[in-house]
């Protein structure tokens, strides 16, 4: 009976057990840093760094926000003066549409609301629809004007320039030295234009910005993430970068324009999808003023559903970069703007390139926990801690700040912190695409963020959802690949011994599987109530 040669040489089951368990028990115990790299080691851990790194430089510039934030929060603008009654400037207020049956009604009467003087008051219904909500729009403006409100409906059938073109084409017709704008998911409160047109007695004061409130901010897990990034970028964004002379932008409702301004400034421009902030960055770069009110709010509603929170995102991204190639090489030779000037609106014009590197840090874990296995203890506190610490710390103290601010007190919120930061991960395919098409010049649509007058948890958004159906597209498969991926990381770094990095894979397991799994339940669930129906 001959033998097989290679029972010889392939060893059984037992024999690699044997092998393999010291292996593993020297690098849970190693703590030396006479390891030796090769070529491939290097690679991976060079780009790892490096990636960590770049993402630290950005994790400086967010506590440098936060600790302005705290210099100067009692540092609150105050008007030149104040208008006498009878010298109040005539203002317009322009609320832009496109299909927005649900909420055009809820937007309107808010508005009529306003508490400034009639005949001092003009109110335009820019409406680019394309459903039932003409109909709707219409109606509604014609049962105010017969009540003698100057209120007035423009409608276009042509789409150009989307909601920077309905805005130019209002101002054609406008009467106000003044331009107020409200989206129509907003509800601005009665003395809103009030507590906003005295700092035009500045000559120099070209827009003014109220903070965006939540009118459904405890309706699901997702509203209440999306109350965290927004107060981030309201609360402690806006307000540093104000008080402390740094170019700051309209955020493209619930502020107000001085007509001028705009006029001098080129107008409102489409070729961007952020009009908003490309109209900021020209006026100020023409020598205008801006002042923001964090303690003001005009209350808005939280999209509820996940692909249209992910299209908002995508169209924020997308603009931002988009607005960066257009002015950044203005805004580099302007003559009299400071380094640290041109360098902040290098961070917030090009920041969310930073999503690119999230993907290759992500795909990169796997591959660090193997190379990193037997440098143990040693490497993992003096490199890795350090620099995850600190973008961690960045995080935290940024939203930390926003949530302590607006509700002292209320230490629970602060739990959503670990949350929000899981979720911002698993936005980064979404944002990724984003950038990638801004960079490339790939040229979208202005992609409206539907929503369903959503303003309690009695509300029910699937039921009114079908009328605006959004693909759901690849992406979601992705991020669920990618969560099984992570999966697969906290397995190895648990069986390794290497626990200090499992918090860390854990959140983006976390972000990429609420993400991914989301955008499918939530398109399963409309496909499922569209067949009840039928």
């Amino acid at each position: 009976m001959s033998i097989d040669p290679l029972l010889l040489i392939v060893p059984g089951p037992e024999e690699i057990k044997t092998a393999i368990d010291p292996i593993m028990k020297h690098g849970r115990d190693n703590i030396s840093y006479l390891y030796t790299l090769d070529a491939f080691d290097w690679s991976v851990i060079l780009l790892y760094f490096g990636i960590l790194s770049l993402l630290a430089i950005l994790g400086v510039y967010r506590v440098r926000m936060v600790w302005q934030f705290w210099r100067y929060r009692d540092v609150k603008p105050k008007p030149a003066g104040i208008f006498a009654e009878e010298k109040l400037p005539r203002i317009t207020v322009q609320l832009p549409l496109f299909n927005e049956l649900y909420v055009v009604e809820r937007l309107v009467e808010s508005v009529v609301r306003l508490d400034y003087p009639r005949e001092k008051l003009e109110i335009q219904v820019l409406d680019d629809s394309t459903d039932e909500t003409v109909a709707i729009a219409e109606a509604t403006v014609h049962k105010y004007r017969e009540q003698g409100v100057n209120i007035h409906y423009i409608h276009r059938s042509d789409r150009t320039g989307y909601k920077a073109g309905a805005l130019e084409n209002g101002m054609k017709t406008a009467s106000g030295e003044l331009l107020a704008v409200f989206d129509a998911d907003f509800m601005p409160n009665p003395d809103c234009l009030r507590r906003m047109v005295d700092y035009f007695t500045d000559e120099r004061i070209g827009m003014v910005q109220m903070r965006w409130g939540h009118i459904n901010a405890n309706y699901s897990l997702l509203t209440r993430l999306q109350e965290v990034f927004l107060d981030g970028h309201f609360v402690v964004e806006q307000t540093s970068r104000n008080r402390t002379g740094a170019f700051f932008n309209f955020n493209g409702t619930a502020g107000m324009w001085r007509r001028e301004a705009i006029e001098w400034s080129g107008g409102w421009q489409h070729d961007t999808l952020t009009e908003d902030t490309d109209l900021s960055f020209r006026a100020q770069l023409m020598g205008w003023r801006f002042i923001y009110l964090v303690d003001d709010e005009v209350p808005a509603e939280l999209p509820v559903e996940i692909n249209a929170f992910k299209a908002q995102q995508r169209r924020w991204a997308k603009g931002l970069v988009q607005v960066g190639l257009k002015l950044m090489p203005r805004i580099w030779h302007h003559p009299t703007l400071s380094l640290k000037q041109k360098v902040e609106l290098f961070f917030r014009l090009f920041g969310n390139c930073a999503a690119i590197l999230m993907i290759v840090l992500s795909l990169l874990h796997v591959p660090v926990l193997i190379v990193r296995f037997n440098q143990g203890l040693f490497h993992l506190i003096t490199l890795d801690l350090p620099l995850m610490l600190f973008a961690t710390f960045s995080v935290v103290s940024f939203y930390g700040t926003a949530i302590t601010y607006r509700y002292p007190g209320e230490k629970k919120r602060l739990l959503m912190i670990p949350l929000a930061m899981a979720v911002g991960i698993g936005m980064v395919f979404s944002n990724t695409r984003a950038v990638l098409e801004a960079l490339f010049g790939v040229k979208s649509s202005f992609v409206r963020t539907p929503k369903y007058k959503v303003e309690s948890s009695s509300d029910n958004w699937l039921q009114v959802a079908r009328k605006y159906r959004r693909k759901k597209g690849w992406l979601p498969f992705l991020e669920l690949t990618f969560a099984a991926y992570f999966v697969f990381a906290v397995y190895y770094a648990f069986r390794s011994g290497i626990y200090a990095t499992i918090p860390f894979l854990l959140i983006f397991l976390v972000g990429y599987g609420y993400i991914g799994g989301m955008s499918l339940l939530q398109d399963r669930m409309r496909r499922l109530l569209g067949v009840f129906k039928r």
